[in-house]
């Protein structure tokens, strides 16, 4: 990350460059909540980065964790804690990673930082195109939107994700030890071993398991209804509100849709659909001072009254209560 306080700090050998892009900001949220890219030091391959905890507290004095300042951004951030405990928030609930756990943040989610204290471990930082079309296809259910930020990898995996996490570590500081393109290839080699034994560790894919209903057409290669469900909700939940719209939209039938949403998350399409519309109002209101009519406009509601009911029957809040909340600084 580079401290926008203190924009000559991008030596080689410093941590990842987060960039603002406050034009994509600005069509998205108020700069309060800033939209970062990704760019490595210079002289290092794009794409991916790879420090530890301690050596990115080190670098960046006391930016962003003091005080905390939310954001998303436009990548993957990737941690194993190996001492101390980490607490980060990720859509604006607070995440303890306990030694051991791994967080990971996927793009687009607001998340904002504590200071780190004495929590150490790898820290990976990467682009979506870091690994192959196949890859990213077998781990689609790992970088989905919803999949869990914390995992808890089964014990026969952890030893041999946290070697191969160092191993990455150890590789990417060897920059100039070997030809630029095999440094860079054995990097995304690594990384994607490390992602898909990550992602299919037992304890951390019994929900993407579930996910096993294919949509109508006997196609195996497609994938399960409630993933593009899903992908399908994060491009039109704004204008799309009913079930039936999604069902329609991916070519199946609603009961085929609702059996499917059940099947994978445990509740309802139409609970999703809220749900994700609730996540969007949280992240608007919260710390981003959009008021109640704007949220109400974007997130296509036919008045602000409407979008009150809706916030307050699934929070016990009105918008301008939680927002409230949300701007008071903590004790």
């Amino acid at each position: 990350m580079v401290d926008r306080r203190h924009p000559s700090r991008s030596e080689p050998g410093s941590s990842a460059l987060f960039v603002s892009r406050p034009g994509s900001a600005a069509r998205a949220e108020p700069e309060s909540v800033p939209l970062y890219g990704f760019q490595p030091p210079v002289g290092t391959p794009y794409g991916l980065e790879v420090t530890t905890v301690e050596d990115f507290h080190a670098d960046h004095d006391d930016w962003p964790w003091n005080p905390p300042r939310p954001g998303r951004a436009t990548f993957h951030d990737l941690i194993l804690v190996t001492e101390g405990a980490l607490q980060h928030d990720v859509d604006h609930v607070t995440l303890t990673v306990a030694p051991g756990q791994w967080l990971w943040v996927r793009p687009g989610h607001v998340q904002c930082w504590h200071d780190p204290g004495t929590a150490r471990g790898p820290f990976i930082l990467f682009e979506p195109e870091a690994f192959r079309p196949d890859i990213a296809r077998q781990l689609a259910p790992g970088t989905s939107h919803d999949a869990p930020a914390i995992l808890t990898p089964h014990p026969d995996d952890a030893t041999w994700l946290e070697q191969t996490a160092l191993q990455l570590l150890d590789e990417h500081r060897a920059l100039g030890r070997r030809p630029l393109a095999a440094h860079h290839a054995l990097r995304c080699s690594l990384l994607e071993a490390l992602l898909l034994r990550l992602a299919n560790s037992p304890d951390v894919t019994e929900a993407p398991v579930a996910a096993a209903t294919t949509s109508p057409g006997g196609a195996s290669a497609r994938r399960p209804v409630h993933q593009q469900f899903l992908d399908a909700l994060e491009v039109h939940f704004r204008e799309l509100h009913r079930v039936d719209d999604y069902a329609r939209l991916l070519g199946c039938s609603l009961r085929t849709l609702s059996r499917a949403t059940q099947a994978a998350a445990g509740t309802g399409a139409r609970q999703v659909i809220d749900q994700r519309r609730l996540l969007e109002a949280r992240r608007l209101l919260g710390r981003s001072r959009w008021t109640a009519r704007a949220v109400a406009d974007h997130l296509g509601f036919t008045d602000t009254a409407n979008f009150g009911r809706f916030f307050r029957h699934h929070t016990g809040l009105t918008p301008a209560a939680y927002a409230a909340n949300q701007a008071t600084p903590e004790s």
